[in-house]
């Protein structure tokens, strides 16, 4: 059975830093695309940031510069680092995995319950 769940948010002030966390099982982060979505009370998902296999990235632009994502094949674990949040990114994040080659991901199928971060200004 596969699972991801993600840990680490909460609330914070705009331009604090917060680090989410995304535990993996029955599937192993080295295999899949990993990536975190988010989704605002009343707005579409939003894809924030992918790593694929091999750990090459990719961001939206509304985080570029500010979010880190990151994975510990060894931990089976998915990161997130968000620094300098802004009010924006108030919304509950979730991550998800995909199966993937080396260098194509597919459809993103294995989701977590989400995390909610809320910045205040």
């Amino acid at each position: 059975q596969v699972q991801l769940v993600e840990s680490g948010g909460g609330s914070v002030q705009a331009g604090g830093s917060l680090r989410l966390s995304c535990a993996v099982s029955g599937i192993t982060t080295s295999d899949y695309c990993m990536a975190w979505f988010r989704q605002a009370t009343g707005k579409e998902r939003e894809k924030v940031a992918t790593i694929g296999r091999l750990g090459s990235t990719s961001y939206a632009d509304s985080v570029e510069g500010r979010f880190t994502i990151s994975k510990d094949n060894a931990e089976n674990t998915l990161y997130l680092q968000m620094n300098s949040l802004k009010p924006e990114d108030t919304a509950m994040y979730y991550c998800a995995a995909a199966w993937g080659t080396l260098t194509q991901c597919a459809k993103y199928n294995y989701w977590g319950q989400g995390t909610q971060i809320t910045v205040s200004s």
